[in-house]
């Protein structure tokens, strides 16, 4: 796989969970000419908990993966906010909302102490999540310094593209990937109707890392090529 890309994206998630295997990425990368960056864990992570414990324990999640970044020498973590509550009718949003501000601005305050940038995801159109739409994403990072992770499929599937695109000085990663509009689905770059090349056409000063998130290894490989071919 290391023929096809220099940089990898980590999923700490699974198998792949970062304080499990950490010690088996020091012992390989320096055999490899390849670069990473971590996408912390989602699957048990919830920052915007209403449970304070709860809150406190996703929180600790985080930093415990920018503490293995900053030890393997990875300079960036791309988290996603937090949930609001889907279950009881009747609780506002607004106090997930606040619960996911708070764990942000300790992640944002301890990210400089780690040396690892934090890259906030916007989320795209599913009810359960967070920093779905421009007005909410941007009421989460308001106040903080850290950076921002701009999904392109998730934009699309929300219909704020130009709108996520007014935060440009803030991407510090991309991900690529392509979709019908209507939900998440991560297809191959040019199989779906996402706006990619016009996105791109607007980021010509982004210095970071394009992330293509795709199923499949093809997938990924043709993604690549398709996506060369809109840079140029």
């Amino acid at each position: 796989m290391s023929k096809h890309f220099d940089h990898w994206e980590l999923f700490s998630e699974g198998e792949h969970y970062l304080p499990y295997v950490m010690e088996r990425i020091a012992a390989v990368a320096p055999s490899y000419d390849l670069s990473f960056s971590i996408h912390a864990p989602i699957s048990d992570v919830n920052l915007g908990a209403l449970s304070e414990r709860m809150r406190e324990a996703c929180t600790m999640e985080i930093l415990l993966t920018m503490e293995c970044a900053a030890m393997l020498n990875i300079d960036t973590v791309t988290i996603h906010p937090g949930n609001r509550p889907f279950i009881i009718d009747g609780i506002p949003d607004s106090r997930a909302e606040d619960m996911t501000r708070k764990s942000l601005r300790i992640i944002d305050r301890l990210s400089n102490d780690y040396g690892v940038k934090v890259a906030l995801e916007n989320m795209p159109d599913f009810f359960m999540m967070q920093g779905r739409t421009f007005d909410e994403f941007n009421r989460l990072i308001d106040g903080l310094d850290m950076g921002v992770c701009f999904d392109i499929g998730h934009a699309n599937t929300t219909g704020q593209m130009d709108e996520f695109l007014e935060l440009k000085d803030r991407f510090v990663n991309l991900h690529v990937h392509d979709n019908d509009g209507g939900s998440d689905q991560h297809l191959t770059i040019g199989d779906g109707n996402a706006p990619i090349e016009q996105a791109l056409g607007s980021l010509n000063s982004y210095p970071g890392r394009h992330i293509i998130e795709a199923k499949s290894l093809e997938s990924a490989i043709e993604s690549k090529e398709r996506l060369k071919r809109m840079l140029q």
